[in-house]
């Protein structure tokens, strides 16, 4: 097993994957049901997080949320785990001395949820797939951007992969662990293009019985999965909110019985006081590695010029966002590494100090700027929550407020979003990031090179084809400290990427569901099978 063979020999550097602590009066209170009626062992949630696509080659965002519970990885986290386990492989490790050669033995007896055989080579089918589609250019942004040191997959006998590696990476088991290397049927999923409609054919622990864009999916437990979740329900129905408040209110008339995702500041706020006991309802409460941030788009006239970069980031008040807009539910964020992970800087705060009027004017002026630079920031009107429109009011109001900046705010729905950033049409747009996996490699990579989760190109010489490969060799990773900071540096400097925030991690459940504090995997992805209902009291 995977314990046995370890996946490489490393000391793990202090990596802090909050788990989540309930606040609720009477958490832990009931008896957990073995048994029980198909109805009583439904559970449905609410969340803001929509899937982009259902075809796993294309997404590389929280449609990741969907693909975990019907499609299975070579890898996952369990509830707990900040290393991945084995979950379609029986065992994996790397099988060289430096790191190029990672080989995979898959489980005995796969099948997809249509009955048809899972074995090596549709692992392999599912990676050349991703590859094809991207040289195609028929997904652009996809999630091929995570395989950027893989050289070729092989298969040996119908159960052993083997993934040749054109570097070493350490980080790659990391990587098979997430979503975006969802393994999929060749029998029904083309070679060269999307699958077309809203089926869905995975070796998952649920089956996708039904799908309502944009509305709901019904999930309908496996019985043909063989993998490390333990089931504790027997099917989840996710419906997909608009407004946290919309979702709240579900939740109370018991419409809903858990909440993820998306959940406004002031409805956490109102759940934090006597509105729970008042509603029976459990917050579960914890920290997170999620992070807010802006994107400069350096093909506009403006947003190209450094010192406009510079100005902009020496006016922002990220107190003010946190405290005004979202109540203190998130932190102060100056460094694209979250704290918590192995690596973590303050590069802007150390840079930039507390927000100057009087600085950002200077940057300006020995740049030869007067008057006030015109910029349109962009964000997504339903992605993040209904906090978002009122975040970018509040930094328009900071930046117009210094007399610098004459700021324009648009919005789009995130499909659309999505598709304007990757043409290039934003000046400058906000994003957020929930971690592929839990390594600060993750808040650096995704988001340099020519190509990247932006498509927005971010040339470094120096961050790829040095620092990434020099703390990719290394299996220790509490060693890689000095790439990490060396690689923040940079990014402070070229302020082409602005932190805002980070986030904690909220779920609020009715009080008769149990597992809430288990659901989260270290990405933030709620595992559903850890779901269920409490029968007593």
């Amino acid at each position: 097993m995977f314990s046995e063979i370890p996946l490489v020999k490393r000391k793990r550097g202090m990596r802090q994957v909050a788990a989540l602590t309930s606040i609720s009066l009477l958490a832990g209170c009931g008896v957990l049901s073995s048994e029980g009626s198909d109805e009583e062992q439904q559970i449905t949630v609410g969340t803001m997080s929509a899937p982009s696509t259902l075809d796993p080659a294309k997404a590389w965002d929280s449609s990741w949320e969907l693909y975990r519970n019907v499609f299975q990885t070579l890898l996952s986290f369990p509830s707990g785990a900040t290393e991945p386990e084995p979950d379609a492989a029986e065992s994996c490790e790397f099988s060289d001395s430096s790191s190029t050669v990672f080989t995979c033995r898959l489980r005995e007896d796969l099948t997809f949820s249509d009955g048809d055989e899972l074995n090596a080579a549709a692992v392999k089918y599912s990676f050349d797939r991703m590859r094809t589609l991207d040289e195609k250019g028929v997904v652009k942004g996809g999630p091929m951007g995570l395989l950027g040191s893989l050289d070729k997959v092989e298969t040996k006998g119908e159960r052993t992969v083997i993934f040749r590696l054109k570097k070493s990476d350490a980080t790659f088991p990391f990587v098979l662990a997430t979503p975006a290397m969802s393994i999929v049927d060749p029998q029904e999923y083309p070679a060269d293009k999307l699958r077309e409609g809203d089926e869905v054919t995975g070796s998952g622990p649920y089956t996708l019985n039904a799908y309502t864009r944009n509305e709901k999916a019904e999930l309908v437990k496996n019985d043909r999965y063989k993998g490390a979740a333990d089931v504790k329900n027997d099917g989840v129905t996710i419906r997909y909110f608009k407004k946290s408040s919309a979702m709240v209110e579900a939740l109370k008339a018991k419409q809903i019985d858990v909440t993820f995702r998306g959940l406004a500041s002031e409805d956490i706020i109102a759940m934090q006081g006597k509105g729970r006991r008042e509603q029976d309802i459990e917050l579960v409460e914890g920290a997170g590695t999620e992070i807010r941030y802006l994107v400069f788009n350096t093909k506009d006239p403006w947003a190209r010029k450094l010192p406009v970069r510079r100005a902009f980031a020496q006016l922002i008040d990220r107190g003010a966002i946190a405290h005004k807009i979202y109540k203190d539910t998130v932190e102060p964020l100056y460094s694209m590494v979250p704290r918590g992970l192995t690596g973590h800087a303050t590069g802007f705060f150390d840079d930039y100090g507390n927000p100057s009027v009087a600085k950002a004017r200077k940057i300006l002026a020995d740049a030869g700027i007067n008057g006030p630079v015109p910029l349109t920031l962009w964000y997504t009107s339903d992605r993040y929550g209904s906090a978002t429109a009122p975040e970018f009011a509040e930094i328009k109001r900071q930046l117009e407020g210094s007399g610098l900046f004459r700021i324009t705010l648009k919005s789009r729905p995130w499909t659309e979003f999505q598709e304007g950033y990757s043409n290039g049409e934003y000046p400058v747009f906000g994003r957020g990031w929930f971690p592929d996996f839990p390594d600060a490699d993750n808040f650096i990579a995704p988001f340099v090179g020519p190509k990247n989760v932006l498509n927005t190109p971010y040339p470094s010489r120096e961050i790829t084809d040095e620092v990434l490969p020099r703390e990719r060799r290394e299996t220790d990773r509490g060693a890689v400290i000095d790439q990490f900071e060396r690689a923040q540096e940079i990014l402070v400097d070229d302020v082409r990427l602005l932190p805002l925030w980070q986030g904690k991690q909220y779920i609020m459940s009715s009080e008769e569901i149990a597992g809430g504090e288990r659901a989260l995997d270290p990405s933030a992805i709620m595992m559903m099978w850890e779901l269920q209902r409490k029968t007593s009291w």
